[in-house]
């Protein structure tokens, strides 16, 4: 049986139109917004880097850290292939002390999609030697916390500087999160402290294709390493209780059209896909009741769908907030 749910969250892409894309985030802000209202947990935002979705997402998380006071801001997840570790640590700090230490910086590695395309760009004079191992994220890690990366501290003519970078902000690297697919990216960050965000994507292996279950052993691999480490869970999760009828039809319509590709892993990776779970909240508390991950965790970041509308995110955020949660054994911590 599950145990009460502690924190709840959700995850957005933040798509936009290109011919107007204030009007994408300013969405985007507002729902943040709401979901502090509606005394939300967390708000987590996803990268879309040469899409029609947030590229910059701790830029706009500046923003939602002047606009809230308590809902935790993160990202889920920034691929580090992007990143410069030492800049992307000054941006994160600089943003975990506007918000007064409400960041949760979520980070994966591996090379930049479509790599071959972009590396002239991105990377025009080191694109062959490039490292997207884990020791991307160690340098982070290791930068965040506040380790030099520089031999020169003092004073050069009328100007002081540092030898770690700055601002520094002491919590932010117990609120680091590595997200991960596969098992050992989940043994990797239980091993080295970080937290584990765990979506609804996992990768096939050991000869199983049971999403639960695969989900489940990855979280019991990380807590073996990390027991104090927090994990959550970023399933795609609709509520309908104040749906209209045209909104519930294109939900269902949509969760249909993403079913077949949860049937078996796909591609080269054997990625499995987790079904998305729409109905009202007593339904899909029922069904997570019964999912063999859910019921290891007490955090989840519920993920939005892609292509809604404005209006449709608010119903389901309220819905999520009001009926859901509660039906999970969630309360607000703040209203």
């Amino acid at each position: 049986m599950a145990k009460p749910l502690r924190k709840l969250g959700f995850l957005t892409i933040g798509l936009f139109d290109e011919a107007d894309p204030r009007r994408g985030h300013q969405s985007t802000l507002d729902m943040i917004g709401l979901g502090e209202r509606l005394g939300l947990d967390s708000a987590w935002l996803r990268h879309r880097h040469l899409q029609f979705g947030i590229s910059s997402p701790v830029a706009v998380l500046a923003a939602a850290s002047q606009i809230t006071d308590h809902i935790h801001l993160g990202t889920a997840v920034t691929p580090l292939g992007w990143e410069n570790p030492l800049r992307l640590a000054e941006d994160l700090s600089t943003v975990d002390v506007l918000s007064g230490g409400r960041l949760n910086p979520g980070v994966s590695v591996g090379s930049p999609m479509h790599y071959d395309d972009v590396k002239g760009t991105l990377y025009p004079d080191t694109a062959d030697v490039e490292d997207f191992t884990y020791r991307r994220v160690e340098r982070l890690l290791a930068i965040v916390g506040g380790e030099r990366v520089t031999g020169f501290r003092g004073t050069e003519g009328f100007e002081e500087f540092s030898d770690h970078v700055q601002p520094h902000s002491p919590g932010l690297r117990d609120r680091m999160w590595y997200g991960g697919a596969g098992l050992r990216s989940a043994e990797w960050a239980g091993e080295h402290r970080m937290n584990f965000l765990t979506s609804s994507v996992v990768r096939a292996e050991d000869g199983l294709s049971d999403f639960a279950e695969l989900q489940r052993r990855h979280i019991t691999a990380f807590r073996d390493r990390h027991p104090e480490g927090r994990v959550s869970q970023g399933l795609v999760v609709i509520p309908t209780d104040s749906a209209d009828a045209g909104q519930r039809a294109r939900y269902a319509e949509y969760a249909a059209k993403r079913l077949p590709r949860t049937r078996a892993p796909q591609g080269p990776g054997r990625l499995l896909f987790s079904p998305d779970y729409v109905g009202t909240s007593a339904q899909l508390a029922e069904r997570l009741a019964e999912h063999a991950a859910y019921q290891e965790i007490d955090e989840v970041a519920f993920a939005l769908p892609f292509s809604f509308e404005h209006a449709d995110y608010v119903q389901i955020l309220t819905d999520m907030a009001e009926r859901l949660g509660p039906a999970l054994g969630w309360r607000p911590a703040r209203r």
